[in-house]
């Protein structure tokens, strides 16, 4: 029988991506999405059920239906400018759901979890690249949402002998190679999309946050981790946990930099168009630069990304954009 796996937000884009390495692997991954920010048609590779995590029901559902032996936690809000706005909203969702999925796993035997956590937990960092035991200092209400629940997850290991793998990305960035589905936010907040919808006339321009960071280009530095190699990492860390694997927690990133600028170009070469942007002033909190040390994913679970190139990722990028410009008409 094919085992079960619960993945709250699976609609959305890392999790979509990690449903189907998922059924790639011999799993049947369950999707449980409230649709505000994730899409059905993303939903492929498994059955979906529309609902929250909040709902206690919709989750003893779930459970006794399909009696799932691990959990993937997708399911947050993830703006970090609404987060600042609306902090309620993040703190009852972000850490509430999902104590309420904790509480729920609880009640059905189900001992494993992934969470997907984020480089935000670490606030403004004090070195670079980033290694785990970097202090955790979040500078807004997501990070600190993503860290509480990382504290409350070590928790409930300690006490109710969940396991789990707690994974701190860096920025998602790519689309599915085959084509079949890729980033699509409303609003969108990602670069690599914002100046792939500025090429395509969606946009008049692309604004770049700051110009004089201390970096060689003066513009932010991050690094962009391939959407299908996070999804490899989560498959990894779900069978490491199935084989009574020690909880962990790790980053996930390339341990490359791209500066904004760096970016565009790598957009402007793979398209063979220019890109129009304006430069503005720096947003309040942002790094110059966050880059992940991550031998850890490699030592522990095999992993390292296969996308290293941001030209690379870009390609895949573009070919999602231009195949949704195409199916709508556009």
């Amino acid at each position: 029988m094919t085992e079960a796996v619960l993945i709250t937000g699976g609609a959305g884009y890392v999790g979509s991506h990690t449903c189907k390495a998922l059924a790639a692997s011999g799993y049947l991954p369950v999707t449980l999405d409230n649709l505000i920010y994730g899409h059905p048609w993303a939903v492929q590779w498994g059955p979906f059920i529309e609902g929250d995590i909040t709902d206690a029901l919709v989750l003893d559902q779930i459970f006794s239906d399909y009696r799932p032996k691990a959990v993937i936690h997708f399911a947050a809000y993830a703006y970090v400018g609404e987060s600042v706005e609306h902090p309620a909203k993040y703190y009852q969702n972000n850490v509430g759901g999902s104590i309420t999925l904790l509480e729920a796993m609880r009640r059905h035997g189900c001992k494993n979890i992934i969470f997907s956590s984020s480089c935000a937990t670490y606030g403004i960092p004090l070195q670079v690249p980033i290694p785990e035991n970097h202090p955790q200092r979040p500078i807004n209400p997501y990070g600190r949402s993503k860290l509480m629940m990382e504290q409350i997850i070590q928790d409930y290991g300690h006490a109710y002998g969940i396991r789990y793998a707690i994974l701190r990305y860096f920025n998602a960035a790519g689309a599915d190679p085959e084509g079949q589905i890729g980033e699509d936010h409303d609003p969108e907040t990602h670069l690599i999309p914002i100046l792939l919808q500025t090429l395509q006339g969606l946009r008049p321009y692309t604004e770049v946050y700051g110009t004089d960071y201390e970096t060689p280009d003066g513009t932010a530095i991050r690094d962009y981790i391939h959407v299908t190699d996070l999804a490899d990492a989560h498959d990894r860390a779900l069978k490491y946990l199935a084989q009574a694997g020690q909880s962990l927690c790790m980053n996930l990133g390339t341990g490359r930099g791209c500066s904004v600028l760096e970016v565009i170009h790598a957009v402007e070469q793979v398209t063979g168009k220019v890109v129009a942007y304006r430069t503005i002033g720096r947003r309040p909190g942002d790094p110059p630069a966050l880059v992940a040390k991550a031998e850890h994913a490699l030592s522990v679970l095999g992993w390292k990304p296969s996308f290293v190139d941001i030209r690379k990722t870009v390609e895949t990028a573009w070919n999602w954009h231009e195949s949704r410009i195409k199916k709508r008409g556009l």
